[in-house]
C-alpha cells in the first residue's frame, strides 16, 4: 500500500508474463526507459511462470507480483492483477514478448491531456518472427484493425486513463482466455470514451516460432481458442452483444452446421442426401479457403484451425464465469525501490 505523503507515479507499465524468458528483459528495459521521462513504475505480473522469467526480472528495480492461484492463470487475469498494485495516472499493458518504443508514451500522453474524452491510447506494431500461418494471420490483423484513428477496441496493449478504468469496477476480465482487450474496449467505449490509435510507432512484438500445428494444439490445451465464446458468454446483457457475436460469427456459423451434420446422421438410413450435401458444402468451403489463401496447406489448414476455435467457442461460452470486480488472489514477490524493498519477498498471499 501507498504510504502517506507518497506521491503516486504518473505512468504504471505492467508488463503481464507467463514463461516469457526469452524476451523479459528487453520487455523490462524498454518499459523502464519508456518511463524515464515520467515519474512511474514498472509491474511484472506474472502467472506462475516455471522458467526463468521471475529470476531474470528480480534483477530490475521493479514490482513483481504472481497469482495465488495458477490454475486461473489466462490473459484476462494478467493486466488485472498488476492492476491491483498499480499506482499510475495511466496505465499501459505490455505483453512479456514485447518492447515498448521509448518515445510513444510521450506522444499518447501527450493527447489524453490535450482530449479528456480520449480513455485510450495505443500505437501500431512492429513484428519479429512468425512463420506460416499465423504470421499471416498476424500481419492481416495489423492491415485490418491496427490502423491510426477511433477504434471500438485495442489491441496488442495501449495507455489507459486511470479514471476511466475506475468507472468500470475492473480492469480486464478474469474470466477470459483472449479478447480481454476487446472486452475493455468495448466497455470503455459503451460508457462514453473514445479509443484512438497513433500513427506512431508502439512495440516491436516477437511472436511465436512454432509451426501452425503446434501453435494450434497450445492453444487448444491452454484454452486461448475458448476467448471468443468466454467474451460472448461476458456481453450478455450488454449494449455490445451483437457486435461481439457478429465479430465471431463464423464460429457461430459453424456450431448450426455441426448441428445439422449431426442432425443428417439420424435420417442417413433413410436418405444420404442431406448427409452429402452438406459434406459437399465444407468441400466447396475448403476450396474457397485454398484459393483465398493462394496455398493448399494455408487453405485446409485454415478451415481446421477454424474447427478448433469453433470448439473452443462452444468450451468458452459454456464455461461458468466469476463475478470479474472480485480481487484477485496474488503473492508479491519483489516491491520496487520506491515502496522501500528492492529484494526477494516472503510468499505470503494478499488480496485487495
Amino acid at each position: 500500500m501507498r504510504r502517506v505523503g507518497q506521491v503516486a507515479p504518473h505512468v504504471s507499465i505492467i508488463i503481464k508474463a507467463l514463461n516469457e524468458e526469452d524476451h523479459i528483459e528487453k520487455a523490462i528495459e524498454s518499459a523502464i526507459a519508456a518511463i524515464s521521462d515520467f515519474s512511474g513504475e514498472v509491474i511484472l505480473a506474472d502467472s506462475c511462470s516455471t522458467d526463468r522469467t521471475i529470476e531474470l526480472a528480480s534483477r530490475y528495480p521493479i514490482t513483481i507480483v504472481q497469482l495465488g492461484n495458477c490454475a486461473e492463470k489466462c490473459c484476462g487475469i494478467g493486466p488485472q492483477l498488476g492492476y491491483h498494485v498499480a499506482k499510475g495516472e495511466y496505465i499501459y499493458i505490455l505483453d512479456g514478448d514485447m518492447e515498448l518504443y521509448p518515445k510513444f508514451l510521450q506522444h499518447a500522453i501527450a493527447l489524453m491531456h490535450h482530449d479528456p474524452t480520449v480513455g485510450a491510447v495505443a500505437g501500431l506494431e512492429e513484428i519479429i518472427g512468425g512463420q506460416g500461418y499465423e504470421l499471416e494471420i498476424r500481419k492481416k490483423q495489423t492491415v485490418g484493425r491496427m490502423y491510426p484513428g477511433l477504434q471500438s477496441w485495442l489491441d496488442c496493449g495501449g495507455l489507459y486513463r486511470r479514471s476511466a478504468l475506475n468507472a468500470l469496477g475492473y480492469f480486464t476480465n478474469r474470466n477470459l482466455h483472449s479478447f480481454e482487450e476487446m472486452d475493455l474496449g468495448l466497455r470503455l467505449t459503451s460508457a462514453g470514451w473514445r479509443l484512438q490509435r497513433l500513427n506512431e510507432p508502439a512495440f516491436k512484438h516477437h511472436v511465436h516460432n512454432d509451426d501452425s500445428f503446434r501453435l494450434m494444439k497450445r492453444r487448444w490445451i491452454s484454452r486461448y481458442v475458448d476467448g471468443a465464446g468466454e467474451l460472448l458468454h461476458a456481453a450478455v446483457g450488454k449494449p455490445y452483444l451483437l457486435t461481439v457475436l457478429w465479430r465471431h460469427k463464423m464460429y457461430a456459423a459453424f456450431s448450426v452446421y455441426w448441428l445439422l451434420f449431426a442432425g443428417t446422421l439420424f435420417v442417413l438410413p433413410i436418405s444420404p442426401f442431406p448427409t452429402a450435401l452438406l459434406s459437399v458444402a465444407l468441400v466447396a468451403f475448403t476450396v474457397v479457403q485454398i484459393i483465398r489463401k493462394g496455398s493448399i496447406s494455408n487453405g485446409i489448414f485454415s478451415v481446421l484451425n477454424l474447427q478448433v476455435y469453433t470448439a473452443g467457442w462452444i468450451r468458452g461460452l459454456v464455461r461458468k464465469q466469476v463475478n470479474p470486480e472480485y480481487p484477485v488472489d496474488y503473492i508479491v514477490l519483489q516491491n520496487s525501490p520506491e515502496d522501500g524493498a528492492n529484494n526477494m519477498l516472503p510468499s505470503v498471499s494478499t488480496k485487495i
